[in-house]
């Protein structure tokens, strides 16, 4: 029991490392962009290329780890790239480099799939939504971390330094990623019939398309411009990685409690509901804020929904999947998903230039709304 929960230890310190090293520089990225003569449809196209590679990786990734059954090996480089691409966008600062590398966090961020699986398998299959909560809230444990160090750090040296601290944490977390207990599981070649079936499941599907609307919501505010948003109230470096970090806060302990608590009383449907309308409400606030404090409170509750619905939908999507099938599932949900990381930053900024950054928070907030009514339609009380 000891090992087993040193095993469990080791994975949720190693998953905060590998977040760390993919978030320390996610607050002032659009600004750093925006030096560097970056338009607001293009900072959006960086911010979106971090989406559009997983959106295209997830899934083969997915199917290549329950082909060959390891899921470690992708952990790892998982984390190198991560630490190769916040190094190759220190080095070049231009536009192109940082288009190209933030595409390249994306191809690290495709290795999730494989942490959620592998984590997953550690536990029984009735507690799928438990446990994913419980890794989630230590996704959210590092990246809150590394926007608040990060902020610290580009207000003392520099929006180049918050790339040099994430190589640094990320080659820690490589040298810890060893020590992961892997579960390889005997696999036969994967049909294509399997395959599709995976893309027909109901609850899959489901699940990816409300995870695709809060991707949209996600990236296009507290991953895209409410930092821009910031800095037009006078944040300064330390204030935005504040700003990212208070929305992250409540995530963390909204993931702890999401499946555990929230949807065994209140029922899944009910708390997805709420998290949209919650992230409507953060969205629809932020073009008429003119105080900074309470900028930082709507992002405590854009926050706070995050961490309640995503752990919930990341466990319909393969709790009814059989669990040699799994890292195909979390493939297809994640990379469904990926579609609105890219797509919620690169609307918002189209919309900025052709009308107003105001207009964009408020398109988006509608798509929280639409959320809300797809969530009460089509989700089932069961789930």
């Amino acid at each position: 029991m000891e090992k087993s929960n040193y095993r469990i230890t080791l994975f949720c310190i190693v998953t905060s490392l590998f977040w760390f090293s993919m978030y320390a520089f996610v607050p002032n990225l659009p600004t750093y962009a925006e030096t560097l003569g970056s338009s607001h449809r293009l900072i959006g196209l960086i911010l979106g290329s971090y989406g559009f590679v997983q959106m295209l990786a997830r899934i083969p990734l997915g199917i290549y780890s329950d082909r060959i059954g390891k899921r470690k090996i992708f952990i790892i480089l998982g984390i190198v790239i991560s630490s190769l691409s916040a190094l190759g966008m220190a080095i070049f600062p231009n536009p192109k480099a940082l288009l190209i590398f933030r595409g390249m966090t994306g191809l690290a961020a495709a290795s999730w799939v494989t942490f959620t699986v592998l984590f997953s398998s550690y536990f029984n299959a009735e507690d799928a939504s438990k446990s994913l909560g419980y890794l989630n809230a230590f996704n959210a444990l590092g990246q809150m971390l590394a926007m608040l160090l990060g902020g610290i750090v580009a207000k003392s040296f520099g929006l180049r330094a918050p790339f040099f601290l994430s190589v640094t944490i990320g080659l820690l977390g490589i040298v810890l990623s060893f020590g992961i207990k892997e579960k390889i599981q005997s696999q036969s070649p994967l049909k294509i019939s399997s395959l599709l079936a995976i893309g027909k499941e109901k609850n899959v599907l489901i699940s990816s398309g409300l995870a695709v609307l809060i991707q949209i919501i996600t990236f296009a505010t507290v991953y895209g411009f409410t930092p821009v948003a910031a800095a037009r109230l006078g944040a300064d470096e330390f204030q935005r990685g504040l700003l990212t970090t208070l929305s992250t806060i409540p995530t963390i302990f909204a993931s702890a409690l999401s499946g555990s608590v929230f949807a065994k009383k209140a029922g899944a449907k009910r708390t997805i509901i709420l998290s949209f309308v919650l992230f409507s409400i953060s969205c629809a606030l932020i073009p008429i804020i003119k105080d900074l404090r309470v900028l930082y409170f709507t992002e405590v509750i854009g926050g706070f929904a995050r961490g309640l619905v995503f752990p919930i939908l990341m466990g319909i999507s393969i709790g009814s999947v059989d669990v040699k099938m799994r890292g195909t599932a979390m493939g297809f949900f994640q990379s469904i998903y990926g579609l609105g990381m890219f797509l919620g930053p690169v609307l918002v900024g189209i919309i900025s230039d052709m009308a107003s950054l105001s207009w964009g928070f408020w398109i988006i907030s509608l798509l929280g709304i639409i959320g809300s009514i797809i969530s009460k339609i089509i989700v089932e009380d069961t789930f």
